[in-house]
């Protein structure tokens, strides 16, 4: 039994194993049988394609889901994650898929409850299940992450995604860029180098935007503008290698981070995150359970 909470704890020979795997269930069609074993989905931010992805990869693996709904849960009489967990625990619920606005939400988690715990995304904190499908994808594309250039566009404090993408990728071998406004930059993350996206767009093998997270920001922005002087223009793409590949791990602020020409353009790698998604979800899921 293993817990899946972030990709810092785990050697790279495995990351590696875990992203030939996710593409090896996406070729093969062939998934590992978790019939008979139950899940608990516990959102308790929003979410579309990390929810609706994992119960994806939970029906293709034959597992039974218990549905769970925050907003009707005893959750609003004061309850806390422990004792929601504790309880789904004792009615026989086996693993949790856990989204939570708190940073390292899973510590008190992982050292009372003997069942897996996969972090679909704590606060500000680390997304590792986004991370290993933005692998799988950039390594479908380029078949190698040494020496990339990668360029991560937009919210960095805030977002997870950026967190979990910059050092695991970094630690890969490639090289990590960051194009944000000055208001956006966090100090802690050491592993790339600032810079305007007009500065970095030229040598970008993923330009890896994000989304702008208002729900998390306590000053307001000028989103008006923010396109022509931080985002994605048509005439920015312009100068992106012809080999060179737009992310985004959405949902998208259609002409605020990018334009939304690009979105399906034929550079554009969007959709194809989404749909390795449940592969990458598949794969933790095996991982949690059979190794």
């Amino acid at each position: 039994m293993n817990h899946f909470i972030t990709l810092e704890n785990l050697d790279l020979s495995l990351i590696e194993e875990l992203i030939d795997d996710a593409i090896s269930f996406k070729k093969k069609k062939a998934f590992p049988n978790l019939s008979n074993r139950y899940v608990s989905n516990l959102f308790f931010e929003n979410s579309t394609r990390t929810k609706l992805s994992f119960e994806m990869a939970e029906k293709k693996t034959g597992m039974e889901i218990i549905y769970f709904d925050a907003e009707s849960s005893s959750v609003k009489k004061g309850e806390t994650l422990y004792d929601t967990v504790k309880t789904l625990n004792s009615i026989g619920v086996e693993c949790f898929v856990i989204r939570h606005m708190q940073d390292r939400f899973y510590d008190d988690l992982i050292t009372k409850i003997d069942v897996p715990i996969i972090n679909a995304g704590d606060g500000c904190g680390d997304h590792p299940t986004q991370s290993l499908l933005d692998l799988v994808t950039i390594y479908e594309e380029f078949g190698t992450f040494k020496d990339l250039n990668i360029v991560i566009v937009g919210d960095v404090i805030h977002s997870r995604v950026a967190h979990s993408d910059a050092k695991i990728l970094k630690r890969l071998g490639s090289s990590i860029t960051f194009a944000t406004p000055d208001f956006w930059r966090d100090s802690s993350m050491t592993m790339g180098t600032y810079t305007s996206l007009d500065s970095a767009i030229q040598n970008a093998d993923v330009v890896m935007l994000l989304r702008n997270q208002n729900e998390r920001h306590s000053k307001q922005y000028d989103e008006k503008n923010f396109l022509d002087l931080y985002g994605l223009t048509k005439q920015r793409a312009n100068q992106m290698k012809s080999s060179a590949i737009i992310m985004h791990p959405a949902p998208i602020n259609r002409n605020v981070e990018i334009d939304g020409d690009l979105i399906e353009s034929p550079q554009s790698r969007i959709f194809t995150q989404m749909t390795n998604g449940v592969f990458a979800r598949i794969t933790v899921l095996n991982y949690v359970f059979n190794s």
